[in-house]
């Protein structure tokens, strides 16, 4: 293991040396890597010290609630109107989204670059997202299940904004 650590490392150093990618991100994206080993190694420890073992299998429904839940809240914290001071010191405004209530942003420049992509970027996030909720999953399962049963009820409710915002102005067209 230790091998193969140790290529990458030189393959990385080698890439920011030839300028394969911009220094910056290259580098960034690395940290950004390196994060969510942490991340992940600390809920890990979290999970074993609570003595909980690994179920046997996911339920479906588990699943299900878990990838919409992760949907909705990697989509509200990365796209999101009122979630935007969350983001505002990694990108800059660009304008309103095509979506409802959802604004386009561009990462920031400089050091904050990469944090600005991973909170604006709603595949990006939804690995973080779906790495909480899966561990939360696993200490708290009743909590967790209580969350995302409430997300997956947001990203219904929203649908059907939606589909009624559509359905309307459908109607209001044939007039």
């Amino acid at each position: 293991m230790t091998e193969v650590i140790t290529r990458a490392a030189g393959r990385l150093r080698r890439a920011l040396v030839r300028g394969d990618d911009d220094p910056s991100r290259v580098g960034g994206h690395a940290a950004a890597l390196a994060a969510y080993a942490v991340y992940t190694a600390a809920w890990t420890a979290a999970v074993r010290r609570s003595g909980r073992g690994l179920p046997e299998r996911t339920e479906p429904w588990d699943l299900a609630l878990t990838s919409v839940a992760a949907f909705r809240l990697s989509r509200l914290v990365s796209k999101g109107a009122v979630t935007r001071p969350l983001r505002a010191p990694f990108t800059e405004y660009r304008g309103p989204q095509a979506a409802p209530a959802e604004v386009h942003e561009e990462p920031r420049g400089g050091a904050s670059h990469t944090v600005g992509e991973l909170v604006s970027c709603p595949f990006c996030l939804g690995v973080w997202t779906v790495t909480t909720l899966t561990a939360a999953g696993l200490l708290w399962p009743r909590a967790t299940r209580t969350v995302t049963s409430a997300l997956t009820a947001l990203a219904g409710a929203d649908t059907l904004q939606l589909a009624y915002s559509a359905l309307t102005e459908k109607v209001a067209g044939e007039e």
